[in-house]
């Protein structure tokens, strides 16, 4: 019996020091914030919009780029080899066909994103360059919630926007993993064997925060953007021929419900609400 209690005490102190399950304990009331919120439950009912989409396509591209050079950048960094697997789970290549297949060829011409993206890739590189542990907090987050949700979202995107094939929606797909339950075992198995100094583990631990916390602010900077006509955002003269930043301010109209439904939706993405509590 005493055999059995201890053996059960271990255990639990060896899940209380996983990486992975401190990650998810320091992030849930963010998890929670985002889920509650009406836009959330509005993207549960499948409303989205083609031109919604390709507009939140232009800020997930800025940010996986950010994030995929920095990884790439320090492949070789112990505290980001165990969890780079480019092969796996890479997703600018899949971004850049789906902007190329709704924008044309010259797709880079016309991405255009709030400023919180610009602010997240930011610190993205700066962590890149002066903790490069930290990443692993942005690549958790981020890889393993669109893993966890990528499939179901893929077909709400579909039905929603009335595509008939699957053309436009490689970012959902994720051909080099064949189990994804397996993987994220995998995933987790790496990402805990990361050997960090406890002042270098509760840095990750707040850096877990701040990925959330980015992910909200560029929500929220997207929730202003939308307010904008569509023609005025997506046909605007003003585009150069290198990406935009949008500063938000001034006064904004009322947003439309179908335009506030699709914002449910980078919720999901942008905030990994509905795929990170499911590792």
């Amino acid at each position: 019996m005493e055999t059995e209690k201890k053996t059960q005490t271990t255990t639990e102190q060896m899940t209380d020091r996983d990486l992975s399950e401190q990650i998810k304990k320091v992030t849930k009331d963010s998890h929670v914030r985002a889920e509650n919120t009406e836009l959330m439950l509005s993207f549960q009912r499948g409303q989205v919009t083609l031109t919604q989409y390709k507009l939140l396509l232009c800020s997930l591209y800025e940010i996986y780029q950010a994030l995929e050079e920095e990884l790439d950048r320090n492949s070789d960094h112990p505290g980001v080899a165990p969890i780079y697997f480019p092969a796996e789970l890479a997703r600018l290549e899949s971004i850049e066909k789906d902007l190329e297949y709704f924008y044309g060829q010259d797709w880079r011409e016309k991405i255009v994103v709030p400023a919180a993206t610009k602010r997240y890739c930011h610190r993205l590189r700066q962590i890149g360059k002066e903790n490069p542990e930290f990443l692993v907090a942005h690549a958790y987050t981020r890889y393993l919630g669109d893993l966890s949700g990528g499939q179901v979202l893929g077909r709400i995107a579909q039905k929603s926007m009335g595509l008939k094939s699957n053309e436009g929606l490689s970012f959902f797909a994720f051909p080099g993993v064949s189990s994804p339950n397996l993987f994220k075992q995998l995933y987790r198995s790496r990402m805990n064997s990361v050997k960090l100094t406890e002042e270098e583990r509760n840095g990750v631990l707040e850096e877990a925060v701040r990925a959330f916390e980015f992910n909200i602010q560029v929500f929220d900077d997207l929730q202003k953007m939308l307010s904008v006509t569509e023609n005025h955002l997506l046909n605007s003269s003003t585009y150069s021929k290198s990406v935009k930043t949008l500063p938000i301010s001034g006064t904004y109209m009322n947003m439309s419900p179908l335009l506030s439904m699709v914002l449910g939706l980078f919720v999901a993405l942008a905030t990994v609400s509905m795929g990170i509590y499911a590792f």
